[in-house]
């Protein structure tokens, strides 16, 4: 491909988009660049701190339970407070709340502390998909979302290979820095990023026709439920990118630079790859998408049993990561296209907290096999669990074939009713 082509390509990738997508795109990558805790979380607990793998996965399972919490409730605030504000408060909320885990000693308090960190790092997100959702035009939403994912893995790629440097000099300096990174997104929402909750309709014919939503409302939706379930054993396995395979390659006697680097090559693929790949794949049939990056997902930390230097790690690494970026902007579309406009919140919440669960799963399902059975068995149960998902994208997106404004992928009309009218 000539240069021509590649400044040709970057321009579509980038124009049409409005100028609050950037912002937000912005305050996505500082809080990325910041990251620290959910990276580091299992070595500073196991190395830094000499707690068990079973504990570690204690204290990380909790940082998941504190986001299963609060999706649900973000997703309310989200549709009812708005976007601005919910993101706000989060940001500042996970800024003192890890800033103050760095200090803690206790195990008790580090548990403690560890969960109110859950519950505010994850608040934000419904709101950032949502106004996302708001301000982007539907057949836009799919590179949008891309960009998105690209900006998240470049913030990625550069805080995890420096933070593991960091993090052999001084642990808390990561917690410190994450806590202003987490500060700046805060000012930045507050600065340049303008509320975009759709106004409710005024007339009594369309309130009467566009009944309220509520979770009741969320949760009787079959299909978008369907969705949940599959996101939450991809996200399941996506997990032990960060817990599962720090603790495996600490048994092997790899340091946390050792980590930092090879999991580094995760985001460094992703930046390279999620603009040109997105284009390739955008007009393709998402049934297929969906198939294959949920085996390529599986099978991808399958290979991992077969590791035993950084080099065939970070190769076993390139796999799944080919399943993020055909994973994460496909399903995220689905998910959108699936949600009502004034009910966006509440239905991003409910996603959210499918990643959340298997935040707080995952890593008690390590920790146990791990210390119980060997990392192994961990890495075989990824490759069932893949398959399984690979089989349920299958039978859903073969319910799904009469909506073909969903499955095609094509730009579809917004969904602007609820199924049923229960509020919460």
């Amino acid at each position: 491909m000539s240069v021509t082509s590649l400044r040709r390509a970057a321009r579509e990738s980038v124009s049409g988009l409005p100028r609050e997508f950037w912002w937000l795109w912005t305050s996505t990558l500082i809080n990325r660049l910041g990251a620290f805790v959910a990276t580091f979380m299992t070595l500073y607990l196991t190395h830094e701190r000499g707690y068990s793998a079973s504990y570690a996965g204690l204290v990380v399972s909790l940082h998941g339970l504190g986001g299963v919490v609060s999706s649900l409730g973000a997703g309310v605030l989200t549709d009812r407070l708005g976007r601005r504000p919910t993101m706000m408060i989060a940001q500042t909320a996970t800024a003192f709340s890890v800033a103050l885990l760095g200090f803690m000693t206790d195990p008790a308090a580090i548990v403690a502390v560890a969960f109110l960190v859950g519950m505010a790092s994850n608040a934000s997100r419904p709101a950032v998909q949502a106004m996302m959702a708001d301000i982007v035009k539907p057949e836009d939403r799919m590179r949008a979302f891309s960009l998105n994912y690209w900006a998240i893995n470049l913030g990625f790629a550069v805080s995890s290979a420096g933070a593991g440097f960091v993090a052999q000099h001084s642990y808390l300096a990561g917690f410190l820095g994450e806590a202003a990174m987490t500060l700046t997104c805060a000012v930045l929402v507050f600065l340049k990023l303008p509320e975009s909750r759709p106004e409710a309709t005024s007339t009594v014919r369309e309130r009467d026709r566009e009944p309220e939503i509520g979770l009741g409302t969320v949760f009787r939706d079959g299909r978008f439920m369907g969705v949940v379930g599959l996101s939450f054993l991809i996200s399941l396995i996506f997990q032990q990118g960060y817990v599962g395979l720090p603790v495996a390659m600490g048994a092997d006697g790899f340091s946390s630079a050792d980590f930092g680097l090879a999991i580094a090559v995760n985001g460094v693929l992703i930046v390279a790859l999620q603009i040109p790949v997105t284009r390739a794949i955008e007009h393709r049939d998402p049934r297929r998408l969906l198939i294959v990056s949920a085996l390529l997902a599986g099978y991808g930390f399958g290979l991992t049993a077969f590791a035993g230097s950084v080099a065939v790690y970070a190769l076993t690494i390139c796999v799944w990561t080919l399943a993020e970026i055909v994973n994460s902007p496909t399903q995220t579309g689905l998910v959108v296209r699936l949600s009502p406009v004034h009910g966006r919140g509440r239905y991003q919440g409910v996603y959210t907290m499918s990643w959340s669960v298997a935040a707080l799963v995952a890593p008690l399902l390590s920790g146990f096999v791990v210390d119980h059975f060997g990392a192994d068995w961990l890495w075989a149960a990824c490759a069932v669990l893949g398959t399984v998902a690979a089989a349920g994208y299958w039978l859903l997106m073969r319910g799904l074939t009469d909506d073909q404004d969903v499955v095609a992928g094509v730009s579809a009309p917004e969904r602007a009713e609820p199924r049923t009218d229960s509020v919460v």
